[in-house]
């Protein structure tokens, strides 16, 4: 049966919208254009296909989070190849590769009827497979090299936010006090009953909201790494945290609406500082090669390029090497920083 009712176009339309406000700060208008382009697009593709497939045994509410996630995923790994360094002409490639994996292992895990949590963590995999599969395809056929290869594979925008969501609700949290976070869910936004895409105005704590999306985020993530930014988290906070991943209905709850909002509140409240001035990538790289005596470094950078040995000897020197662009050569800095 299709999906008939499921307005698909408008909810990608949403998705893309609210997406706006949520790409990484230092990110050019073309590269802001390309993230929520390809969100919209996949979104879209998706929702038509649920909405009027009659093969596909999917109602409306399975539609919309199916699309949902879709969504997501293309939101982070859109930023994660653009942040990776490998050439504008792939990046479709990657994106299409991972868009379809979601979309088939989606269907067949909600056609299973598999547990929630568990058809996350099965999206999550195959997700991170197809992106380090497509990208080691790219080194084998000589398009990146190995270093730009680890470097693309480390990338991991949800990572970054869910840091960046729990600092945000650790400085509200010591900024209010005596607030009911409402564990026991009732003071958790509800969607409307008529609408799976819009969320009427609820009334509820503050933190208890961002508490609960950050719950949400964490549930789509590996619960290895879930654990390590846990341990940083307030014990209250933390505890409140797992109490709502545990619940069942958590994403309905919150909306998708709802949850956009959050994300984008915690955006704009962190600080605005950026990497990419020339003056801080040269810092950045000084602090990294002033640990190393000359000769080290000569001896770790003797498979780099040219370019990047003369960015990084340059910055020794408190000068910008202006052969390469800040926003590259804040990525260089990155690699080799992590590299180590």
């Amino acid at each position: 049966m299709a999906a008939k009712g499921f307005d698909y176009e408008n909810f990608a339309q949403n998705l893309a919208a609210q997406a706006q406000d949520l790409v990484p700060a230092e990110f050019s208008p073309e590269e802001k254009e390309y993230v929520i382009n390809t969100l919209g697009n996949f979104s879209m593709m998706a929702g038509k296909a649920l909405a009027e497939d009659k093969s596909l045994p999917f109602d409306v509410d399975t539609s919309t989070y199916i699309t949902q996630i879709i969504a997501e995923w293309s939101f982070h790994k859109s930023v994660d190849v653009i942040r990776s360094g490998i050439p504008r002409a792939n990046w479709d490639g990657v994106m299409q590769k991972i868009a379809y994996t979601i979309f088939e292992v989606a269907k067949q895990a909600f056609s299973q009827k598999l547990p929630n949590d568990q058809i996350i963590e099965i999206i999550e995999h195959h997700v991170n497979k197809t992106y380090v599969d497509a990208i080691t395809e790219l080194k084998d056929k000589g398009i990146i090299d190995e270093s730009l290869m680890e470097f693309a594979a480390s990338q991991s925008n949800m990572n970054k936010m869910a840091q960046e969501m729990q600092a945000q609700a650790q400085a509200q949290a010591q900024g209010e006090q005596g607030i009911e976070t409402g564990v026991d869910g009732q003071n958790l936004p509800h969607v409307q009953e008529t609408s799976p895409v819009t969320a009427r105005e609820p009334e509820f704590a503050p933190k208890a909201l961002k508490l609960a999306t950050v719950a949400m985020l964490f549930n789509r993530m590996n619960q290895d790494r879930v654990q390590t930014f846990l341990d940083k988290f307030e014990q209250n906070d933390a505890e409140d945290v797992i109490k709502y991943m545990k619940l069942p209905d958590l994403t309905q709850r919150i909306g998708v609406e709802n949850a956009m909002k959050c994300l984008q509140e915690i955006k704009m409240n962190l600080p605005k500082a950026s990497d990419l001035a020339p003056m801080k990538v040269v810092k950045k790289i000084k602090n990294f090669a002033s640990k190393y005596s000359e000769k080290e470094l000569e001896t770790m950078l003797i498979k780099e390029r040219i370019g990047v040995k003369r960015l990084v000897f340059t910055a020794l020197e408190d000068k910008y090497y202006e052969n390469i662009p800040p926003k590259v050569a804040s990525i260089v800095a990155t690699h080799l920083i992590n590299s180590v």
